[in-house]
């Protein structure tokens, strides 16, 4: 195994690609390359500053610290939707695809079988199937909607670089195996967004996440930790069960 490496984590997920058939599985997946590839390309993302992993309904991309997270972000929220919307506008509304889409930050490993080990990238796709993400986006009419970790809102997001509005970004807690982290997700919060504490009425218990403010900045384009639990010996696994898409 490689020794871990500071990354930059890029992940995106299909809604309801559990319920398509298998054309229209193999149409989707052809389509989020595409949206993937040009939203890599329009952030100055070229293939030997990346790599890629593909999930089957889901891509995720290592990229180099030294691509610029603020382009990221820029792009994630300006030419991503456009390239969704220039595909799905010609598509009949039950072929359509809509894309949950996270960014974060942490250290990752490779692997002898070329698997991609680390508490950070588990970190990160916790967000992604997380419920406050999918509500988010079954309650919105656009195509996409975009979570990013605290470590990249505190280290980015809330200093507001040019075409990024920090306000346009809420706050939420996502309850995981590991336990409660805080992440921030773009768009105004829906009714079902819960607050931090909401889940018991009460105020966060001790094993909250850290107060805002509290993330480590290491240097230039590296953003400190992403947030949540971490365990020695914690490692992703790509095979997962089959899953009820709920949304």
């Amino acid at each position: 195994m490689t020794d871990p490496v500071y990354r930059t984590l890029l992940l995106f997920d299909i809604e309801q690609y559990g319920s398509r058939d298998d054309v229209e599985q193999a149409y989707l997946r052809r389509v989020l390359y595409d949206v993937v590839d040009a939203t890599l390309v329009a952030a100055s993302v070229d293939e030997a500053t990346r790599l890629r992993a593909d999930r089957g309904d889901s891509l995720m991309v290592l990229i180099d610290t030294q691509i610029s997270v603020p382009a990221l972000v820029k792009t994630l929220l300006t030419e991503t939707p456009a390239l969704l919307h220039s595909k799905n506008r010609l598509l009949a509304s039950t072929a359509q695809m809509r894309l949950r889409i996270v960014l974060s930050s942490g250290y990752v490993a490779v692997d002898e079988l070329d698997g991609w080990v680390g508490s950070d990238l588990n970190h990160a796709v916790r967000l992604l199937d997380s419920d406050p993400l999918r509500t988010a986006l079954k309650e919105r009419d656009a195509d996409s909607v975009l979570c990013v970790s605290d470590g990249v809102y505190q280290g980015v997001v809330r200093h507001g670089p040019l075409g990024v509005r920090p306000d346009d970004f809420h706050r939420i807690t996502v309850r995981t195996k590991e336990g409660p982290t805080v992440a921030w997700l773009h768009g105004r919060p829906g009714p079902a967004d819960p607050s931090p504490g909401a889940a018991t009425g009460s105020a966060p218990s001790a094993d909250a996440p850290a107060p805002l403010g509290a993330g480590t900045h290491i240097a230039g384009d590296q953003y400190g930790q992403t947030g949540g639990t971490l365990y020695g010996g914690q490692r992703f696994d790509f095979t997962r069960p089959a899953r009820q898409e709920r949304g």
